[in-house]
């Protein structure tokens, strides 16, 4: 056989495999995105509280600070490809349990503004919520650490902006505007629609050929202690990728701070419900996709370091505008840029990551990186109910309700400043 009919199989196997595995990572975010409003919307029925709403969707977060660093052992030690499997898996009975359980609780209680009614059912929920988020820990930092395996160096750009379009679609897009429908349609119908998603992703993750295991080292230490300390002195050691972490980390715990207030500001403050707020998650969606489709051309244009500053500035003045907005036309506009910005950053610093860091320790790399950098959002969701409660007495419901907007511009614009140098020149 030629050398290019060699290269021609070799990138059509390439190809093949990459189809199949986007196709798995775009039904598990279809299923994430089904969720997004799922949780929220569920946790407004029981509480108006904000804070025990916010504690509800926080439970699938706070894995990324228990369970991030055990993950990435797991996903160095383990077949990866079988991790995947088996934890969509398990995540697809726990969202059906869910639903399930939320059948048999029907007709829910009016909801009470301090306090939650049917306390049985949401710490039950609360507790499916965890261990759905520390499954799903595990499966995102083996896929995160298995696309090397699939497409070359050179490609993961590319790779990560299409990658970073569908799961966008699925999770901001199509899933949320599903999932309000689903909503609207029959209460538990979005958990186990979830259900069947994932279970159709780990069928598609098990066609996959091919070795996806971490490459074997000379003298690598078992004691899972060493191993960790590996990860952890990669990521210490290298002055961008700590960079990296704290930016994405610090921007996550205002993003997320801001999106869980949109909920009660899009429902009181903008008096819409299920069906707006949804459609106002999709069009924001949208922004995303477009985000992972001008991601490549744009790098032909701009150096990696002038897109991520200027990515990373963006969001503030959108929340700021989500903030004044007289209604959910300008709210949507400021979400289509905010996932757009959000996009291209991620892709040029998950693209970063992967090609710096040695495939045997990438596992444990990503879980330190992600232990910080996704460990932030749960602290940001609680912050925003506590913002919002703290305020309420002092500037009243609706102007409270707009707060943890503008305390995430602030800090997103300090965020901003003090990256703006290391940005500038890291990359290179």
């Amino acid at each position: 056989m030629s050398e290019t009919v060699e290269a021609d199989v070799g990138s059509s196997l390439q190809r093949g495999r990459l189809l199949r595995f986007a196709s798995a990572v775009g039904l598990a975010n279809l299923g994430d995105g089904i969720a997004v409003v799922a949780w929220a919307w569920t946790a407004s029925l029981l509480t108006r509280d904000p804070l025990w709403i916010a504690v509800l969707p926080a439970a699938l977060r706070v894995p990324w600070v228990l369970f991030s660093l055990p993950s990435g052992i797991m996903a160095d030690r383990a077949d990866r490809k079988r991790l995947i499997v088996i934890c969509d898996v398990f995540r697809a009975c726990a969202y059906a349990a869910g639903g399930l359980l939320i059948l048999m609780n029907l007709p829910l209680a009016d909801p009470s503004h301090s306090g939650v009614e049917n306390v049985s059912l949401y710490t039950t929920l609360l507790c499916l919520g965890f261990a759905i988020g520390c499954a799903e820990v595990a499966r995102d930092n083996a896929a995160q650490s298995m696309l090397p395996a699939i497409v070359p160096p050179e490609g993961l750009e590319r790779a990560n902006g299409i990658l970073g379009s569908i799961e966008t679609v699925g999770n901001e897009m199509a899933g949320p505007a599903i999932g309000a429908f689903l909503i609207a349609l029959f209460l538990p119908s979005p958990f186990l629609v979830i259900a069947l998603a994932l279970l159709c992703a780990a069928l598609l993750t098990t066609s996959l050929t091919g070795s996806f295991k971490a490459a074997p080292r000379e003298g690598r230490k078992k004691d899972w202690r060493a191993e960790l300390m590996e990860g952890f002195r990669f990521v210490v050691g290298h002055p961008m990728l700590r960079v990296l972490m704290l930016v994405t980390g610090f921007w996550n715990f205002f993003a997320e701070m801001a999106l869980i207030a949109l909920l009660l500001h899009v429902q009181e403050n903008l008096n819409s419900g299920a069906t707006a707020y949804g459609l106002i998650l999709a069009i924001g969606a949208v922004g995303g996709v477009v985000g992972g489709v001008v991601v490549a051309p744009l790098l032909k244009v701009f150096s990696k370091g002038t897109l991520a500053k200027w990515m990373n500035l963006a969001a503030a003045p959108l929340f700021l505008l989500i903030a004044f907005a007289p209604g959910p036309i300008l709210v949507a506009a400021a979400m289509f840029f905010f996932y757009l910005t959000g996009i291209v950053w991620n892709t040029v610093s998950i693209s970063y990551r992967q090609r710096v860091v040695p495939d045997e320790i990438r596992g444990r790399v990503n879980s330190v990186y992600r232990l910080f950098a996704w460990g932030m959002m749960p602290l940001g969701l609680v912050a925003s109910g506590a913002i919002v409660n703290l305020m309420t007495e002092m500037l009243g419901r609706s102007a409270a309700l707009t707060t943890p907007f503008f305390v995430a511009a602030i800090g997103v614009f300090i965020v901003a400043g003090l990256s703006w140098r290391p940005l500038s020149s890291g990359f290179k």
